[in-house]
């Protein structure tokens, strides 16, 4: 997997902070300098970040655990899950569910409810539901699917969470922490690196930036994946 270059870090404007009121001191040895009021982040601490949180990911792919893509917030939805499926990981990009990990058993029962209803709207031979029964039935399912469409095949916890914007999903990472689940992050300088086990120096906020950090963690896992199936195939021979 080739990591980034400085310069294409820069052009994605991973470099750009926040405001330097809005900044968390504990960032402080993540932070390049101050320029008009805006802190900027060393980008050769990103990179060596990613390098570490790529390697780490790529393990855990590679031992067939799963790792779940976590962003809500609106300029990052479609690239992390576009990312996630097609590395076929879980992901969460409409609404963190309270207990989404926490609760495991409550969400595999409301994704079996969903599976159900989309059974009942398949099957051509039930009659005995009116049309505004299959009405109310198809809105339940849509609602459903938004939420839970992404996890719906996960069928036991994940093994880590790659996660954007650590303020915005702070209950993914406290949910996380409190299961012992290892934690990859993008990390904005108003946020506290110390919550994550692998924090990125990043702006969290540019969908660039967002693009670029989310694709190579996509290639670090898709590396593992196809070690793992490369060893598979050789242990069949």
């Amino acid at each position: 997997m080739e990591k980034p270059s400085y310069n294409q870090l820069l052009d994605a404007n991973v470099h750009f902070g926040h405001l330097r009121k809005k900044w968390n001191p504990k960032m402080r040895q993540y932070i390049f300098k101050e320029h008009k009021g805006v802190h900027l982040i060393d980008l050769n601490r990103t990179a060596e970040c990613l390098e570490k949180a790529g390697q780490a990911l790529k393990q855990i792919a590679k031992s067939g655990k799963k790792i779940m893509f976590v962003a809500t917030k609106k300029q990052a939805r479609d690239i992390v899950s576009e990312a996630a499926r097609s590395v076929n990981m879980p992901f969460v990009t409409e609404r963190w569910l309270g207990g989404m990990m926490t609760n495991f058993t409550t969400i595999r029962r409301s994704v079996k409810k969903m599976n159900n209803i989309e059974r009942m709207l398949a099957d051509g031979n039930v009659t005995n539901i009116t049309k505004k029964e299959r009405l109310t039935l198809s809105r339940e399912r849509e609602k459903m699917e938004r939420v839970l469409g992404g996890v719906a095949n996960l069928n036991r916890l994940p093994s880590a969470v790659f996660i954007v914007d650590i303020l915005n999903e702070h209950l993914a990472v406290d949910e996380a922490d409190r299961l012992g689940i290892r934690t990859f992050a993008m990390v904005d300088t108003n946020s506290d690196p110390n919550l994550v086990d692998f924090p990125i120096p990043a702006n969290d906020d540019s969908s660039k930036s967002i693009e670029i950090i989310t694709r190579y963690m996509v290639e670090a896992i898709k590396e593992g994946l196809e070690e793992r199936n490369a060893e598979v195939k050789e242990e069949a021979n």
